[in-house]
This record gives structure tokens, C-alpha cells and sequence, in this order.
């Protein structure tokens, strides 16, 4: 899944240069966030959901820390106790329950119509600011209604039996939780270190993935040869690429001298790649509820996230 949208910024900011090393990171996260739901859905077909997302973001984590005790010293690990604490929080309803939720449902969701119902995470923010006293511009309140339109178009295929509307409604909690994580995030103490919060955040959901799993029962007679070849290079790759490499691009990306309002279309390219990525080679079908009411989502997160940044 997609991380939080960039910070706005203000319309009298000096423009920043677009390097080489700015593009080749915004298609490292447009492709590999893009590809996420398509590496969970291969995953979830021979592996069981939580026990597969809670040892990749374990294994995540312990890799990132890893990294940012080379790269910065050990000491770049600290935290304090509240920052600690809101880690845990943030990584919970992110992970466990943002991620989370999206891997149980891509049982019986397509990849790309998994994504599009997650694309709608700017708008659900913007509910959350709304009911906490922040009154976004009418442009927003717009760009809200018209995406949520286009989610009750494309929670039509579960209510039609073309899939499961379990895995629908699911996928829609997983956004909304994923939501609430970013929201929380942007008022919790976390660590100063972007990379840091990232391991903490990854471990603690990575952890609860686990737990959860073996509460449902996962672990019940699990037969580790019968994961599929496909399943564990797909685990390798969200572990590697999709959790390491993308938010490392990312993480850079708000350092650098790119625009925010450039890095921010991560949030409306992300989900036209996982669509055409599922079609390409899971064969999954483009029916005009995914194809209308992802066109409905996406021009809405984009007419949202250009009128935050101008704010």
C-alpha cells in the first residue's frame, strides 16, 4: 500500500530542480507501490494471509533498522518511550490493519480493483480532518463526493456476486484504518528519523500480523512445501523491494529537491499501474465498474491533492 500524501506546500515556494536521480526515484514508487497488490495477490494463493504479511513486514523491519544503524549509527535507533508508543499505534493501523485487511481480502479481490478501493485513503483523510473541526475548501469537499462516488461504483461488483463482497468491504476497511494511521501519524510524537519510525512502525504491525495470524488458525496444519515458487518470490519482492527499496525512494523523495506537488501523484498513478499490471499478468478482467469508477476515484484523489498543495 501507498504511504501518506506529501505535505502541502505553500504556491509562493521557490520552485526545485528536477534531477535525473528525482525521476528515477518517482518511477521507483510509482512502479513499486503499483506492483504491491499485484506481489500480494500471487502471495495469497498458496500462503496464508496474515502469517505471510506479518513475516514480511518483521523481516522488513529488521532489514530497515539494519540499514539506518549502518548508514547513521546505532544511536539512530533510539526513541523515547512516547515515541515509541505512537510507532506502535501508527504501525498497528497502518500495517496491521491497513495492510492487513488489503492481504485478507486479495483472497478473493483483484489486485487492481483492490487498489482503486485503497486510492480513496486522501479522501477518507479528509473526512477524518473534517470531523476533528478542519473545514477543507469547497474544491475539496468536491473532489471527496465525486470519490465517493466512484467507490459505490466499484463496490457494485460485490453487491452483483461478480466477487465477494466480503473481500469489498474488507479492502474498504483497510483503507479507511490505513487513514486513520496516517492522520494519527501527522499528531504523534515519532522518532525524528523518517527510516526509523518506518522499522518501528513495520515491526510492531509486523508482529500483530503474526499474532493474528495464529489466532485465526492459520499455522493449523500448515504445510510450508505447499507454498508455490510464485508465492515466495512475490514475498521476497514486498519484503525487499515493495517495503525496503520503495519507501527508502519515497523517504528521499521529501528530502530532496523535488517537488511535493510531483511526488504527491504517486497517490492517482499507483493504482492505474497495480489495475494494468493485474490485467497484464494475472489476466484479471477490466469490467466498466473497475474501469468507471477507478477513473471516478482517481480524478478525485487528484483534484484533492492539488488543492491541498496549493494551501
Amino acid at each position: 500500500m501507498s504511504t501518506p500524501t506529501p505535505p502541502a506546500t505553500s504556491a509562493n515556494a521557490p520552485q526545485r530542480e528536477v534531477t535525473g536521480a528525482v525521476w528515477l526515484a518517482l518511477a521507483l514508487v510509482y512502479v513499486v507501490w503499483g506492483s504491491t497488490y499485484l506481489g500480494i495477490r500471487i502471495v495469497v494463493r498458496t500462503m496464508p494471509p496474515f502469517l505471510s504479511a506479518g513475516t514480511r513486514f518483521v523481516t522488513a523491519a529488521l532489514v530497515l533498522a539494519a540499514i539506518v544503524a549502518w548508514r547513521y549509527g546505532p544511536g539512530a535507533l533510539r526513541a523515547t518511550r512516547a515515541q515509541l508508543g505512537s510507532a506502535v499505534l501508527v504501525g498497528l493501523l497502518l500495517v496491521l490493519g491497513g495492510n492487513g485487511l488489503v492481504v485478507l481480502g486479495e483472497t478473493s479481490v483483484p489486485s487492481g480493483l483492490a487498489a482503486l478501493l485503497v486510492a480513496a485513503v486522501p479522501i477518507w483523510v479528509v473526512v477524518l480532518r473534517a470531523v476533528t473541526g478542519d473545514r477543507p475548501p469547497l474544491s475539496t469537499v468536491a473532489g471527496v463526493l465525486v470519490g465517493l462516488a466512484g467507490l459505490a461504483v466499484l463496490t457494485s461488483p460485490g453487491l452483483s456476486g461478480e466477487v465477494r463482497l466480503s473481500g469489498v468491504l474488507l479492502v474498504l476497511a483497510a483503507s479507511v484504518l490505513w487513514s486513520l494511521g496516517t492522520f494519527s501519524g501527522s499528531k504523534l510524537p515519532l522518532p525524528e528519523n523518517p527510516f526509523t519510525g518506518s522499522a518501528y512502525q513495520m515491526l510492531a504491525g509486523g508482529i500483530g500480523g503474526l499474532l493474528v495470524g495464529l489466532l485465526r488458525g492459520e499455522a493449523h496444519g500448515l504445510d510450508v512445501g505447499s507454498f508455490s515458487t510464485a508465492s515466495w518470490v512475490a514475498l521476497a519482492y514486498l519484503v525487499l523491494i515493495g517495503s525496503v527499496v520503495g519507501f527508502t525512494a519515497y523517504a528521499w523523495l521529501l528530502r530532496s529537491s523535488a517537488p511535493l506537488s510531483l511526488v504527491a501523484t504517486y497517490a492517482y498513478v499507483n493504482p492505474v499501474v497495480a489495475v494494468a499490471l493485474g490485467s497484464l499478468i494475472l489476466d484479471e478482467a477490466l469490467t466498466w465498474p473497475i474501469l468507471l469508477g477507478g477513473a471516478i476515484v482517481v480524478l478525485a484523489v487528484g483534484v484533492i491533492v492539488s488543492t491541498e498543495r496549493r494551501k
